[in-house]
């Protein structure tokens, strides 16, 4: 059984937490568009795994944000999420991390 996936806001900064596959991404799909008004950044440090679906969770946030006007940036991506992206051959600024 998959761990849940849960997510809150503060300020710009949209926080998952949890897992972020097939069997958790529905509940933020439906919510995706007030989830990501006026996020900037999305913070990944407290996901514990995503799979493909969580992937494309993920690419559509970004989109979604991208519409919105701002630039998005991932905070706290894993390397195998960066692998998972890799091995779909994506294009880099798809999945923007956040730079210190």
């Amino acid at each position: 059984m998959a761990e849940t996936l849960t997510w809150s806001r503060e300020d710009v900064r949209l926080i998952l937490r949890g897992e972020l596959d097939q069997e958790t991404v529905g509940a933020l799909w439906q919510q995706r568009n007030a989830a990501m008004s006026g996020v900037t950044i999305i913070d990944l440090n407290a996901v514990d795994r995503v799979d493909t679906s969580g992937l494309a969770m993920l690419l559509h946030l970004v989109h979604i944000g991208q519409q919105g006007g701002n630039r998005i940036n991932l905070d706290g991506i894993s390397d195998k999420l960066t692998t998972l992206a890799k091995l779909y051959n994506l294009p880099a600024d798809l999945l923007p991390v956040t730079t210190s």
